[in-house]
């Protein structure tokens, strides 16, 4: 078990984890969500004893990850998002080092190498040299030496970043098959990884936890305790109207134009986050009005994870905006805030220095000295010519 109680972490007047506390348990994958800047990094890295924390504590199956680093990071295993691999050595020769390095005892480590192929599928490649693996595998690579030594906990950063489909689909069956004796903590962007992998789901915004829960639960909490349904039916407004405005929980009935087929599309508002479709199919069944098709509309994870930290991209701008004005600078267009400057090109809103032609000859600039050459008369051409001559003979 991890509990993560009250963690804070500051750097100078940045404060990049505030006060996150929450547990997890072995037999779930839980999903860490938030955006750039949200702290998900800091927090992994603080849980895996990269980092001390300001404040707070981590304990792994009861042992705090600062006080007793040692035996605590036994219990852990680590996938960075960039696989922490030495190219010139085989799958075999890697796993045997990072065995060494955890401190697998030698007897167990034949075994325990064979194991965690035989899991990552890995088993006809153990001779072939890292670099000469596909990105897929390389990352398989990184998710075996994170199961070496059998820890009890699972760290994945970003595990699928950069693979094709079918590489995504197999890593995401494999992380599914870590569950039964794991705990497993995924960090992605890919938001339906998230969904169709993970258990549970903790989403921070500005180091704070802001929404943790199962994907369903999460994607009940936009609307406002209501859910939408939308049908079509074979029958007029006026007969269909009083029976769906007639039923419990059903607070708005709203109908469009009759298709070719003569159905009437029809969106219905509930008050409640409860499936009540069996109860309309049977309230128009009785009413002799045929259902050609139902559906209810749930609010996808997506529509989640932007409701409660769309704000920050614009509340990060709107400071950088209000500190510039105070320092009497232009503020910047929120789109710029991570742009790169182009080398060899001037920032916008900064004036260039005039450089003099002598400078530019210095710094090797193929253009200068063109303007000295084409205003040169040929006498002042043979004079510098001959002074360089008598300089080169005494010499």
């Amino acid at each position: 078990m991890i509990e993560v109680k009250n963690i804070v972490k500051r750097y100078g007047d940045h404060q990049a984890v505030d006060h996150l506390s929450f547990n997890m348990e072995t037999g779930k994958i839980y999903g860490f969500l938030g955006p750039n800047g949200a702290g998900k990094s800091t927090t992994m890295n603080i849980m895996t004893g990269y980092i001390a924390a300001s404040e707070g504590t981590v304990t792994i199956d009861g042992l705090d990850i600062v006080r007793e680093p040692e035996e605590a990071k036994k219990h852990i295993g680590y996938l960075p998002e960039l696989p922490p691999l030495y190219q010139d050595m085989t799958v075999a020769e890697y796993l045997s080092f990072v065995a060494d390095l955890k401190r697998v005892p030698k007897k167990e480590r034949r075994d325990q190498i064979a194991k965690v192929m035989k899991q990552t599928m890995l088993g006809e490649y153990s001779e072939r040299l890292i670099r000469n693996l596909s990105k897929g595998y390389k990352q398989r690579v990184g998710l075996a030496q994170a199961l070496i030594g059998s820890p009890d906990i699972i760290i994945l950063d970003e595990p699928t970043v950069g693979l094709d489909p079918q590489q995504i689909l197999e890593i995401r069956e494999l992380i599914r098959s870590l569950r039964e004796d794991h705990i497993v903590m995924l960090s992605s962007h890919i938001l339906s990884e998230v969904n169709e992998v993970c258990d549970e789901i903790l989403i921070l915004s500005h180091g704070k936890l802001v929404a943790s829960g199962t994907p369903e639960e999460l994607e009940s909490r936009i609307g406002g305790g209501s859910a939408t349904l939308k049908l079509s039916i074979l029958g007029a407004e006026e007969n269909v109207r009083p029976v769906l405005e007639g039923m419990e929980h059903i607070k708005e009935v709203d109908f469009g134009a009759p298709g070719a087929d003569g159905a009437l599309p029809v969106t219905v508002q509930t008050d409640t986050q409860e499936d009540i479709r069996a109860e309309v199919a049977k309230a128009l069944a009785a009413a002799n009005l045929p259902v050609m098709a139902m559906n209810l509309e749930t609010h996808s994870l997506e529509e989640v994870f932007l409701e409660l930290t769309g704000s920050d991209a614009e509340a990060q701008a709107s400071e950088q905006n209000e500190a510039q004005t105070a320092e009497g600078t232009e503020p910047a267009d929120p789109e710029d805030a991570t742009s790169e400057a182009v080398p060899g090109e001037a920032v916008s809103g900064e004036a260039e220095s005039p450089e003099t032609e002598e400078e530019k000859v210095l710094s090797g600039d193929p253009a200068a000295g063109s303007e000295v050459l084409e205003s040169a008369t040929p006498e002042e051409e043979a004079a510098s010519a001959d002074k360089a001559v008598t300089e080169e003979e005494e010499a």
